[in-house]
């Protein structure tokens, strides 16, 4: 299997609709979006201009399998934000994760300079922060009740790669290495 990431393209919108629409991707998210093409369109619109992030269509074999993005691009203490999601059930793996993981601390260490890499995942997704602990990330902060969607409270963990941390463990990773652009 090969795994790649390129820019999203109009042509990923209802893909991309669909799986963020998925009650197995949304348990994990901020909202529960309904979404249409036609915001689909407004939404890839406003991404497309805004230089202070970055999305990639995340492809297994050349088949669209998820989203990964950045956020903070234009942050002058070099700290990012980011989030991924595999919505094509068949195409996920572990190995899938390690490699989009570790090649995006690769990216924005190696290629961007930037200084951390931060994410927020909601507490109860115990599978994704082990992956994150893997991956060598450590966890900075656990807020309670800190996201509230449809009336329910998520407590969400902090988690975040620094560059000197990474610098510090890349050589004991093995992962594919993917390129970003």
């Amino acid at each position: 299997m090969s795994f790649t990431v390129r820019p999203i393209e109009e042509k990923d919108l209802e893909d991309i609709m669909r799986w963020r629409m998925d009650p197995e991707i949304t348990k994990y998210m901020n909202t529960n979006p309904k979404l249409t093409l036609e915001g689909q369109k407004k939404w890839f619109a406003a991404i497309s201009a805004n230089s202070d992030v970055k999305y990639w269509m995340i492809e297994v074999d050349g088949q669209g399998a998820g989203v990964i993005n950045l956020t903070g691009l234009n942050r002058e203490d070099g700290v990012l934000g980011w989030a991924y999601y595999v919505g094509e059930k068949k195409l996920r793996s572990m190995k899938l994760a390690l490699a989009l993981e570790m090649s995006l601390y690769d990216y924005i260490f190696d290629e961007l300079h930037k200084k951390s890499l931060i994410g927020d995942i909601f507490t109860l997704n115990k599978g994704v922060i082990q992956l994150h602990l893997l991956c060598g990330s450590r966890i900075i902060e656990e807020k309670k009740h800190h996201v509230c969607k449809e009336d329910i409270w998520y407590d969400v963990t902090f988690m975040e790669m620094t560059a000197e941390h990474w610098n510090e463990i890349r050589a004991s990773k093995k992962y594919e290495k993917m390129k970003f652009s």
